[in-house]
């Protein structure tokens, strides 16, 4: 795995780091590889509960991709066939937190928006920013900023390309909270502490329909989550949280 995407594990949570700040943490060839290695790594662990993301340095979470390598493609469809950074997140199956310190542009955004929660730094600015260069963004960024700030936010995003701070993004529904810089990790290690502490089948359960909401007509969506919620309640942690319940304790889950 290249240094500029570092990779630890805290008992059940996993942080996922852009390291490089220097270059705003902007994603290379070599680190969208290192992206995809690190999610298959907490996707095939029992012990990961959770995943934090974010970037290092106070200037930038990620700038997105780096353009000085956009031109090292031969041909625009081998550009189109990249490994996608966005869709790696996306195929996380363990809940993520984004933390989102200074700016997210571009595909930077993208990957925010890749994750179930996003906190930001006061400091925070978000951009899609590739109409000032002549093309759009290919990561999911129309869709998901529909889905997360409504049609007209979104065109006004997409169609100018100009940044908005952490508090529009905030009243935007863009982010869920704004924290001091200083607070930004330790507020994402609580979050992500709380969520490891549930029952991990359940808690990816969730993720799974929330993006079901998303996809599907309601009544579809209903219907699945009835579904999920039922291989839920035959599981063995869940028989724990009833029985735990019952003799007024806190449930231990094991993943069963």
């Amino acid at each position: 795995m290249t240094d500029d995407v570092l990779f630890t594990v805290d008992g059940a949570i996993a942080t996922i780091t852009l390291n490089r700040p220097q270059k705003l943490n902007a994603v290379t060839p070599e680190m969208a590889d290192a992206i995809v290695a690190a999610v298959e790594e907490c996707n095939d662990s029992d012990t990961i509960r959770c995943v934090i993301l974010t970037g290092a340095g106070e200037r930038a979470f990620c700038a997105g991709s780096d353009i000085r390598e956009l031109d090292t493609y031969e041909t625009p469809w081998q550009f189109r066939n990249r490994p996608d950074y966005c869709d790696a997140f996306r195929a996380l199956l363990k809940p993520t937190i984004c933390a989102v310190n200074g700016y997210a542009l571009g595909g930077g955004l993208e990957t925010a928006m890749s994750c179930d929660i996003r906190i930001a730094s006061d400091n925070a600015q978000f951009a899609a920013p590739e109409i000032k260069l002549g093309w759009i963004g290919g990561g999911g960024m129309a869709a998901h900023l529909m889905h997360s700030i409504g049609a007209s936010n979104a065109a006004l995003m997409l169609m100018t390309g100009d940044a908005i701070p952490a508090d529009k993004a905030l009243a935007w529904g863009l982010v869920s909270e704004i924290v001091p810089q200083a607070e930004l990790l330790p507020r994402a290690r609580a979050i992500a502490d709380v969520i490891a502490s549930r029952a991990p089948i359940a808690a990816e359960t969730a993720k799974a329909n929330l993006k079901a909401a998303v996809s599907m007509p309601v009544d579809k969506a209903i219907e699945y989550e009835r579904d999920l919620q039922t291989i839920c309640f035959a599981t063995a942690d869940a028989a724990e949280g009833r029985a735990a319940f019952k003799e007024k304790r806190a449930p231990v889950f094991r993943r069963r």
